[in-house]
């Protein structure tokens, strides 16, 4: 059992930054699946959209954030994880997967599953090395 005295307190302050960035990022989610509705089984383009384009923005901002000089300590738990971390979602695009394959639709099934991974690979990196480009 750990030292009560070597655990660290909360940060209540960075705790705030991202309950505060996930209300936001959960809400900009939400209003994109009501924006682009998809009946059970089929291909869903908001959760795809929603995580392609939250890897691109996490990208730009890890490259913003490396390449300032010296970044407030709340942008990347409020930004990063409550905002980009409330806005994606992999718990959706694991539900959305299973529909397209429980509905007998296996193949579009796997390629949701293996298309957003990829997606949302390139978009990190795109969104990283075009920020940087920018940013030099």
């Amino acid at each position: 059992m750990a030292d009560p005295a070597s655990v660290s307190r909360p940060r209540w302050d960075v705790l705030s930054a991202v309950g505060a960035g996930g209300a936001l990022g959960s809400l900009a989610r939400y209003g994109l699946s009501v924006a682009l509705p998809h009946p059970r089984g089929q291909f869903a383009f908001s959760t795809f959209a929603t995580n392609v384009s939250g890897c691109l923005l996490i990208g730009v901002l890890m490259a913003s954030l490396a390449a300032a000089a010296d970044p407030h300590r709340l942008l990347r738990p409020f930004l990063g994880v409550g905002i980009l971390g409330g806005y994606t979602t992999f718990s959706t695009y694991a539900t959305d997967t299973l529909d397209l394959v429980t509905a007998g639709r296996p193949f579009t099934g796997l390629a949701y599953a293996f298309g957003t991974v990829a997606a949302a690979l390139v978009a990190v990196y795109a969104g990283h090395e075009i920020t940087r480009a920018v940013k030099q």
